[in-house]
């Protein structure tokens, strides 16, 4: 979701909405009712009625915490949503036939070519949209999502980064989804409030703006002031997506077994599941404010990284209050006119955080883009920071694929590209008649012709690293969401440098803070604490040593003088021929030029077969 917070202006309340439902493009009945009905001004919904004498019932009356929980609630929206769905997947399928029909070359549109093609599509266009019928296949699908409503369009927007698993043609269509909203009427968001947080708006802040800073299609934000003096911002979730999301992706799990039977080279089941689990973290703000502190103690070392501080006393699952972050943003003519030492300091900066989240923290802003970023100068350049919002999308790196990305980018960086795409094969899930060699050398062949252009500053490492994961699909090589969501904080980080400096050189700058990381992760102070850390598992390998050492010795005593029976010298026979490829193998490495880590385990592996191949 574009963070409101991040947007510029208000969104016209008299605008309609890219994912509303206009005359022609949809009936009401498209529209989930839950986004058209309004909440109350107390803050209740209307169904709880007044009380006995029919007078209202007080704001401060409390409902029973079990007066809400219905456990089938969200499958009979999902029942409700599946035919207003299935009327745009089964639209869609037919428009892209007749889409496939007119990209078909004119020799086969003239006279018998492709009949049943032909006559396929002649029937069914008076089914498909008159708007829709004429246009491409990925404009059909851009527009159809839009039309669904917000989650279906969060949905494209995950569809439109996933340029490893689609073709380039529908990723960039979808790129062009907008992702906002009329705003709802600021009454709606006071009574959110009220009812979130069990207070009147007056006693939570001295002004609140009735004007929104910006309305996205989960959530609407405004600009206030607290009864401290501080100036925030205060982000509410629209009255009714929870539940209509919650719906939606009911639905979408079902539709995605459906389609993975249909299309498994893009591998649509993944990329729902993926969705389905961002976009439930993203309708609580307790998951965007527990971010954006880890954030801040992340970076608390780096004074000129700055996150915005969560106001928990006026937080909610459906109510965010965080500080207000004053800065220009990069690109717009402000930043242009910065000192030439001020974008120095933005650059590098900017490549310090987000090199350090991805590769050194395994925690990062997978939202990234040049409207999330602030730029907040100082009295002098070196006094200027940079400051992240919108935080309620991140990644995360386990400990094992954190490695295994910092070893990636640092042998990328360094020209390196054998290695380079040795650990980024291993990062890789390998599907079935995959071919993972295949997949290494097409990826070094294209790192290498990548990299011979770095000296003229034309290399994108975004670029390489996309292309890479991108040629996973030819060979069934497929990667977790985390890797295209790294892309796109690296195409922000070499977008924005480049826009402050058009001869940016990506390759230097990236490669002195990736170094930084490197001897800090190897310094022996590191090494050691990390020792420490683990001294309870050395301890008690190193207690139970001799025991271990003396059942072995008894083992290799008893395999030693065991005379053999007709059945152990078959297996000896297998055993040795085992170990006899195992020494060929070895010695083919090193004749070969092999790495030390392949040769070495086949001598070892060969030598200890050969003496129990008895």
């Amino acid at each position: 979701m574009a963070d409101a917070h991040s947007t510029s202006g208000s969104t016209p309340r008299s605008s309609p909405a890219p994912g509303s439902a206009s005359s022609e493009d949809a009936s009401e009945d498209s529209i989930p009712s839950a986004l058209r009905e309004p909440i109350s001004g107390d803050g209740m919904s209307d169904e709880s009625g007044g009380d006995e004498a029919g007078g209202a019932t007080p704001a401060t009356k409390k409902k029973s915490p079990l007066a809400d929980f219905d456990p089938l609630a969200p499958y009979r929206g999902a029942v409700r949503r599946f035919f207003t769905v299935y009327r745009h997947v089964a639209g869609l399928l037919m428009g892209g036939h007749l889409a496939y029909v007119r990209s078909l070359p004119d020799r086969q549109k003239k006279r018998l070519r492709s009949p049943g093609r032909r006559l396929l599509a002649f029937l069914l266009r008076p089914f498909v949209k008159r708007d829709l019928r004429d246009k491409p296949f990925p404009v059909q699908l851009r527009r159809r999502l839009e039309i669904l409503g917000p989650t279906f369009t969060k949905l494209g927007q995950i569809m439109a980064i996933r340029e490893d698993l689609l073709p380039d043609v529908i990723t960039r269509e979808l790129e062009s989804l907008m992702d906002h909203l009329p705003a709802i009427p600021y009454e709606q968001v006071r009574a959110i409030i009220e009812r979130d947080l069990e207070t009147p708006v007056d006693a939570l802040f001295r002004t609140i703006d009735e004007e929104p800073l910006g309305s996205a299609s989960i959530a609407q934000a405004h600009r206030a002031v607290t009864r401290d003096g501080d100036e925030v911002v205060v982000k509410v979730i629209k009255p009714g997506i929870r539940d209509v999301i919650t719906s939606d992706l009911k639905l979408l799990e079902f539709f995605g077994v459906f389609l993975q039977w249909i299309l498994p080279r893009y591998q649509p089941a993944q990329i729902i599941e993926e969705f389905s689990a961002y976009t439930r973290r993203e309708v609580d703000y307790t998951y965007e404010a527990d971010n954006a502190e880890v954030f801040a103690a992340n970076f608390q070392d780096t004074p000129g990284i700055v996150f915005p501080d969560i106001y928990r006393s006026l937080s909610s699952d459906d109510v965010l209050t965080m500080e207000f972050l004053d800065g220009i943003r990069p690109g717009s003519e402000a930043s242009l006119a910065l000192s030439e030492e001020e974008r120095q300091r933005v650059i590098d900066l900017g490549a310090a955080s987000v090199i350090r989240m991805l590769y050194d923290d395994g925690f990062f802003h997978a939202d990234l883009h040049a409207g999330n970023l602030k730029i907040m100068p100082g009295d002098r350049p070196k006094d200027l920071k940079i400051g992240f919002i919108d935080l309620g999308m991140v990644g995360r790196f386990n400990s094992k694929l954190k490695r295994r990305m910092l070893y990636y980018y640092y042998a990328l960086v360094r020209g390196d590209v054998e290695n380079a795409a040795r650990h980024l094969l291993d990062m890789a899930r390998v599907g079935e008649n995959g071919d993972p060699q295949g997949f290494q050398r097409a990826v070094a062949d294209m790192a290498r012709h990548f990299l011979m252009r770095s000296q003229q500053g034309e290399i994108s490492f975004a670029q390489v690293i996309l292309q890479s994961l991108s040629l996973g699909g030819r060979y069934h090589v497929f990667f977790p969401v985390e890797m295209t969501l790294m892309v796109k904080a690296l195409v922000t980080y070499e977008g924005v440098g480049r826009t402050l400096d058009p001869d940016l050189d990506v390759v230097s700058v990236s490669r002195r803070h990736v170094q930084a990381i490197f001897r800090e992760r190897f310094d022996p102070r590191a090494l050691g604490r990390e020792l420490v850390s683990n001294a309870p598992e050395f301890i008690d390998v190193m207690m139970q040593l001799p025991q271990l050492m003396s059942q072995g010795a008894s083992f290799v005593d008893e395999r030693l003088n065991r005379r053999p029976s007709s059945d152990d010298q078959i297996q000896g026979l297998r055993s040795g021929i085992i170990a006899g490829s195992c020494i060929v193998g070895g010695v083919m490495a090193v004749v070969q030029g092999g790495p030390l880590w392949l040769s070495i385990p086949l001598f070892v592996i060969g030598g200890i077969l050969a003496l129990f191949a008895r």
